[in-house]
């Protein structure tokens, strides 16, 4: 038998619209993706990873900008999260994609060089040392004001700033290199044990700048060989692991919500 729902009074009806309505979640981000200029996506081979990228073209127009965050616009508090990021955008502006920056100490403040709009706020650290940072050679991912991103090996570049050849607008520190002019960075063991989610950045042949974040566990070459041969990538830079990899990527639903030091992120400006 057929069986009828009584009807709503209008008052109960538009009561009810409001109250779904509230319940949606509000945002100035527009999560679609512009394949012409970036995108992200997920893949399963060689082993599970996300990966976003822009085309290096793209950054230097007024309509897009990778862009490094790191303290509250009115403090000198950490952002620590990506929702707290998106709280400081202005309204023309949306986070197409981020990750975290690099590697940070215990207040999470960088432990490598960093340059925010051309203030340098951590010296080039060329320092020896244990863990990863200091798997020798490492590099900075930085770009100059017209938006020319490289990724340089860290002494080199000491050597560029000192005769100033090169102008960072942003920089980000951060080791080991992936891969060094082609070549898988020379002291990591293709025997390895040593497992771990991973994240890094990579400037590639097809003049994309390319993000992967690793879903599953692998080893610094399995990482490595990644940018190498799958991405394409002459050199790639190793952000962090662990718990302190994360990714934004709202168009492949990926909201990581750990806490960080540096993050990067591909703005655009919107259309007035």
């Amino acid at each position: 038998m057929p069986s009828f729902a009584p009807s709503l009074p209008l008052w109960a009806t538009i009561l009810l619209l409001l109250t779904v309505s509230a319940c949606q979640p509000i945002s100035n981000n527009d999560s679609a993706s512009d394949p012409q200029n970036w995108s992200c996506q997920s893949e399963d081979a060689p082993f599970a990873y996300s990966a976003c990228s822009v085309k290096a073209e793209a950054l230097t127009s007024d309509r897009y900008a990778l862009q490094l965050f790191w303290q509250h616009p009115d403090s000198t508090q950490p952002l620590l999260t990506f929702d707290a990021l998106l709280t400081t955008l202005p309204a023309n502006r949306a986070l197409k994609f981020a990750m975290n920056a690099g590697m940070y100490n215990d207040t999470y403040a960088p432990i490598g060089y960093t340059v925010i709009e051309g203030e340098e706020k951590r010296a080039l650290n060329l320092k020896e040392g244990g863990g990863n940072f200091h798997l020798l050679p490492n590099g900075v991912l930085w770009w100059d004001k017209s938006g020319n991103v490289q990724i340089t090996e860290s002494r080199a570049l000491g050597d560029r700033l000192k005769s100033d050849d090169a102008k960072p607008w942003y920089a980000t520190q951060s080791g080991p290199m992936l891969v060094i002019n082609d070549e898988i960075h020379p002291q990591f063991n293709p025997d390895s044990t040593s497992l771990k989610i991973r994240n890094a950045v990579g400037v590639c042949h097809d003049r994309r700048i390319k993000f992967a974040n690793s879903e599953v566990p692998v080893t610094f070459y399995q990482f490595a060989t990644l940018f190498k041969n799958e991405l394409d990538c002459p050199n790639a830079l190793f952000l962090d692991g662990g718990i302190a990899s994360a990714l934004y990527a709202p168009s492949i639903d990926k909201r990581d919500k750990k806490e960080m030091g540096v993050m990067i992120g591909l703005v655009e400006t919107k259309a007035k």
